[in-house]
C-alpha cells in the first residue's frame, strides 16, 4: 500500500472527508467530524495513526514490531501504525476499518442521522 492508495481507501468508507489542518505535512481523515485516522505526508517510511481502544493497542503492538504508539490527540485512544513493508494491506486495512468502526460508534444518534441518513 502507498499513500494514494491508503487515501483512496479511507474515502471510499461513507460520509469520510479529509482536510489538511495542522500543515501541509499531515493528511487527517474524519467521519462524523471526527478524526478516524492521520496520515504522515513528510516521513521517509509510508507512515499513519489510526484511533483504537486501548487494549487493542496493546495487542497490535505486541504481535507487530513496526507498530507504535502515537500520542496525537487522545493518548488514551491513539495508535501509531509505522509500516516498514513487513504489513500486508489486508492488515493495514484492518487497522483502518477498526478505527472508523470506532468513531462511528461513538457518534451520538443525532450525529449518526446527520452524516448517515442523508
Amino acid at each position: 500500500m502507498n499513500v494514494e492508495e491508503f487515501r483512496e481507501y479511507c474515502l471510499m468508507k461513507h460520509a469520510v472527508i479529509e482536510c489538511l489542518p495542522f500543515d501541509d505535512t499531515t493528511l487527517v481523515f474524519k467521519v462524523g467530524g471526527k478524526m478516524f485516522a492521520l496520515l504522515d505526508l513528510e516521513s521517509e517510511v509510508f507512515s499513519f495513526s489510526v484511533k483504537c481502544d486501548p487494549e487493542k493497542a496493546l495487542e497490535l503492538r505486541e504481535q507487530y514490531p513496526c507498530i507504535k504508539p502515537a500520542y496525537h490527540f487522545n493518548k488514551k485512544h491513539w495508535n501509531g501504525v509505522l509500516v516498514d513493508g513487513s504489513l500486508d494491506d489486508k492488515t493495514l486495512c484492518s487497522f483502518v476499518d477498526h478505527s472508523y468502526d470506532l468513531v462511528v460508534s461513538g457518534l451520538s444518534k443525532k450525529e449518526k442521522e446527520t452524516y448517515f441518513l442523508k
